[in-house]
């Protein structure tokens, strides 16, 4: 049912939430599991990136799940949208730090962003 999951993370404790559900998820269904993390364009924001990445895979590996790890410059929900579209991702899935939840926030809100932009259905985790 989901050969490909994108898991979008940065460094917020919200967007690591989801990591066991994506863990069950890609057991359960076999699936290939793309670990994205979209930074700025400059060395800080790079290394950083770099550290997210290693965090995830030393995560998921020690679960005995071999994570595909992308990295990207730009602006997050296109970026993200834009991964999905290029692994064929068949979910998306991402936590959130509910600032979509205010008509302030929504239109700022990456995860609101991907839902609206998303090729594939978007499983948010709050």
């Amino acid at each position: 049912m989901f050969e490909t999951i994108l898991f979008p993370v940065d460094r917020s404790r919200e967007a690591w939430e989801p990591s066991q559900l994506v863990l069950e998820l890609v057991q359960q269904y076999n699936s290939r599991l793309v670990l994205l993390s979209v930074v700025a364009d400059d060395a800080e924001s790079a290394a950083a990136g770099a550290e997210l990445l290693d965090k995830g895979r030393s995560l998921f590996e020690s679960q005995g799940i071999i994570p595909e790890i992308v990295e990207r410059q730009g602006n997050p929900p296109f970026a993200i949208c834009d991964v999905a579209d290029e692994v064929g991702a068949s979910l998306i899935v991402m936590g959130c730090r509910g600032i979509g939840l205010t008509p302030e926030g929504a239109a700022e809100s990456v995860t609101n962003r991907v839902i609206n932009l998303a090729p594939c259905p978007v499983l948010v985790v709050p």
